[in-house]
């Protein structure tokens, strides 16, 4: 088991990023509440693919949790029972979490797959922890690394209910994306501690300090990005999700300052770059930073100017998530050689 942590590692934050991306197309479909319950779908672990499925039926057997609609709300099953010709109320409580009632089976199984990405995820850090226990005499911040990782999941797993249960309140999927990001963090140093990069420039302090500036006007336009992508979730529910060339119509300031944030995360890494050429010497890892930051303000254009094609706001954000993960590997690495 020991021999596999890397593997485990490796698996854990793709699928990590593939539940990112997942992620913001569900933000961007707005099919966040295509399973109105958690962790099942409608009380069922597949889920339904039908509106006819959510219907009342009789002489049909339910099992406690499982979800339909009646009157435009939502009704659980308060036990195992088999329905009578008639419906009965008494067999049923009322949804009490939120109350949204619609059925859409292509949001639904949006959402269902996303959920089931994240489970997968939560399995794969669950082998990572296991796996990493075969280090811990040799390398015991292997498994106290992954024993966090594996927290983190399971915090994530109820930030997640926690964002179905108050019907998609945007600052709570912001807290939720956060934390996606900090588990990537966790990741990333693990997979750092493993890598060798065999350059003696990664020890002057100058690129530490230069690492440490970059990755922090990262965050800075993170942070920004999470606002204006908060109020433009807004703008969707506002308005209508067909109508995007008025989301930004009337954008706060911050968008304005996050736009032009880019060209001075981009003039710092530039110079950074400068200073590798200068010394006959660019690591592959920073001049994946520098693609990933042309693709960043480019899919940044693409949104703005022509009004949110379909994958742009989810290239975006993986594209984000995909920087820090390369702006943090490439601090911890020079950290460890300084």
């Amino acid at each position: 088991m020991k021999k596999l942590y890397k593997p485990f590692l490796v698996a854990s934050l793709i699928l990590v990023y593939l539940v990112i991306a997942a992620g913001s197309v569900v933000r961007m479909t707005g099919s966040g509440m295509g399973c109105p319950d958690w962790p099942k779908c409608f009380g069922y672990l597949i889920p339904p693919t039908e509106r006819a499925q959510l219907d009342w039926k009789p002489n049909h057997r339910y099992q406690n949790g499982q979800v339909i609609i009646v009157s435009e709300s939502l009704r659980v099953a308060a036990k195992d029972f088999i329905s009578k010709n008639n419906y009965q109320e008494s067999n049923w409580e009322p949804y009490t979490k939120h109350d949204y009632a619609l059925f859409n089976p292509t949001h639904t199984w949006i959402e269902f797959i996303n959920r089931l990405l994240g489970a997968l995820a939560g399995l794969a850090t669950l082998l990572l922890f296991v796996s990493a226990l075969g280090r811990l005499k040799s390398d015991p911040i292997a498994p106290i690394g992954a024993f966090l990782v594996v927290l983190g999941m399971g915090f994530q797993g109820w930030l997640g209910k926690t964002v179905v249960d108050s019907n998609l309140l945007p600052f709570k999927i912001t807290i939720h994306m956060a934390m996606a990001l900090l588990i990537v963090l966790l990741l990333v140093y693990l997979l750092s501690r493993d890598q060798k990069i065999q350059t003696q420039l990664l020890q002057l302090k100058q690129f530490k300090a230069m690492a440490l500036i970059a990755l922090l006007l990262s965050l800075i336009q993170i942070g920004m990005g999470t606002q204006v992508r908060q109020y433009v979730d807004e703008q969707m529910h506002r308005l209508n999700l067909m109508q995007a060339s008025t989301w930004l119509s009337d954008a706060p300031f911050l968008f304005y300052i996050h736009r032009s944030f880019s060209l001075i995360v981009f003039i710092i890494h530039a110079y950074w770059g400068y200073l590798f050429y200068k010394n006959n010497t660019i690591p592959l890892v920073f001049k994946g930073i520098i693609v990933l930051i042309g693709l960043e303000i480019f899919t940044g254009i693409w949104m703005y100017y022509f009004d949110f094609p379909f994958s742009s706001q989810p290239l975006h954000l993986v594209l984000a998530a995909l920087l820090f993960g390369a702006q943090s590997f490439l601090l911890f690495v020079i950290k460890r050689k300084s």
